[in-house]
């Protein structure tokens, strides 16, 4: 659904007001975050590009968190923004680029340390559902046909709902070296993390998951009575769905399977290092190796005009889906997830690829370019690709290209959205999406501390 847009040319051309809520109504406040936020617009000489960043980096903290002490340990949930539940990608998002901030705040790790264990909760309750509510308060989605809980909010199985709590985990414990979260509780989440990898390289059965809605949008059910279009068992992972909730058209979604691999090995270090648990972490190396042979081997191939480029989707038959979606994991986003080198010559390919018009969902209108996909539907542009393609370029023209494009279509309210039209910013989607605006946030906190002279380049 397109969203009008409050517009007042008061704020946004002239005095750039903040648009944050007011001190007294912000869900959780941050010194760290204050003090970076006001560091980094002292340091900024574009207005607009300062304004943007002191809305968009503290929204998650702002207005999406609920941060308390259950059986003495910190508890985190954390909306999405305008959807009342807790996705477990978009809280890991959401948070991430505060991590680096940790250290200097014991009130934002207890935070962090809350959304790992709110997310290892999760994982118990279903690992295959992608979004939870706040207890058993049931959805508007529990007639779907799939073994809904009133715990769970949605239940679109989607490798990198489990991914992302990984990520989360281990970032959190190579930044902090604190090990509270690793206790009885998320150990099980991360043997249930493996048995579900396992279970869904379906080298035996199908196995127990399947999902159908009734619906009119082909992309919000599943084909295959639930279970997917068929695939051939060549050790890749299925993902019924994919990072933006849409269905698969082949399971074998290879963004996320690289992502697996990630995750796979992240688990494996602390089973190895924390834990003492050599033996599962030898099972979790084994099927990221699995994985990752199986990716070379089924999920590269040949494009016409681009050489050998890795596919969305594939089936293990031979059969590939060729695009890119702005959701992440992407292909895009590959180097940012630490699936690949920046400067492998397969990426390099699939990102010529994916930021061309033969990948069918890269809009090129009048008010600027990027990636969209399914979800939103054509000629809409989502600015987390090129928040993505920025964060994933080493081409100063090309990060500077972007900044600009960032800070000509948010379309005078000061945040990032869900998607905007091509030719007109103002016509957009979700005006309180928190994971596009703390992405954002992020890009522009990562060229401040690196590349502060390019960012004053950009007019």
């Amino acid at each position: 659904m397109v969203l009008p847009i409050p517009f007042s040319e008061a704020f946004f051309q002239k005095e750039f007001e903040s648009q944050r809520p007011k001190p007294k109504d912000r869900n959780f406040t941050s010194e760290a975050v204050e003090k970076t936020i006001e560091k980094v617009k002292k340091g900024l000489k574009n207005k607009e590009l300062a304004w943007l960043f002191e809305n968009c980096f503290p929204n998650t903290l702002d207005t999406t968190v609920k941060h308390k002490m259950i059986d003495g340990k910190p508890d985190t949930f954390v909306i999405t923004g305008d959807i009342e539940a807790m996705w477990l990608r978009d809280s890991t998002a959401q948070v991430w680029p505060y991590l680096p901030l940790a250290n200097e705040d014991p009130k934002l790790k207890d935070l962090l340390a809350g959304v790992v264990n709110r997310q290892t909760k999760c994982i118990l309750i279903d690992p295959y559902a992608n979004a939870f509510n706040d207890g058993p308060i049931g959805s508007e989605w529990e007639k779907d046909l799939t073994d809904m809980k009133p715990e769970l909010h949605e239940r679109k199985w989607e490798i990198d709902s489990l991914c992302y709590a990984v990520r989360l985990a281990y970032g959190y414990w190579k930044t902090t070296n604190d090990t509270s979260c690793f206790d009885e509780n998320w150990q099980k989440a991360m043997k249930l993390i493996l048995q579900t990898f396992k279970v869904q390289q379906r080298k035996e059965d199908k196995g127990p998951y399947k999902f159908q809605r009734v619906t009119p949008v082909l992309t919000d059910t599943v084909a295959g009575q639930g279970y997917g279009n068929p695939i051939k068992p060549v050790g890749l992972i299925c993902s019924i769905f994919r990072p933006s909730d849409d269905s698969t058209i082949y399971p074998f979604l290879i963004p996320s399977n690289l992502f697996a691999v990630v995750s796979l090995r992240q688990i494996a270090e602390i089973f190895e290092e924390v834990i003492g648990e050599e033996e599962f972490a030898n099972q979790c190396k084994n099927l990221a190796f699995e994985v990752e042979e199986a990716v070379q081997q089924y999920a590269i191939s040949n494009h016409l005009n681009f050489g050998n480029i890795y596919a969305f989707e594939a089936d293990g038959f031979g059969n590939h889906v060729f695009m890119d979606d702005s959701n992440i994991p992407s292909l895009l986003s590959l180097p940012y997830l630490g699936c690949c080198d920046p400067e492998d010559s397969i990426y390099q390919n699939t990102r010529r690829f994916v930021l061309s018009t033969s990948n069918p969902y890269f809009f090129r209108g009048k008010a600027a370019e990027g990636i969209g996909g399914p979800h939103v539907g054509m000629d809409y542009i989502w600015p987390m690709s090129i928040t993505m393609r920025a964060l994933t370029s080493e081409d100063k023209d090309e990060i500077k290209s972007c900044v600009k494009s960032l800070i000509e279509t948010h379309g005078g309210t000061g945040f990032m959205h869900e998607g905007f039209h091509k030719d007109d910013p103002k016509d957009f989607t979700r005006k309180w999406f928190a994971w596009s605006n703390t992405l954002f946030g992020e890009l522009i906190l990562k060229l401040y501390n690196e590349q502060p002279a390019l960012l004053n380049e950009v007019v």
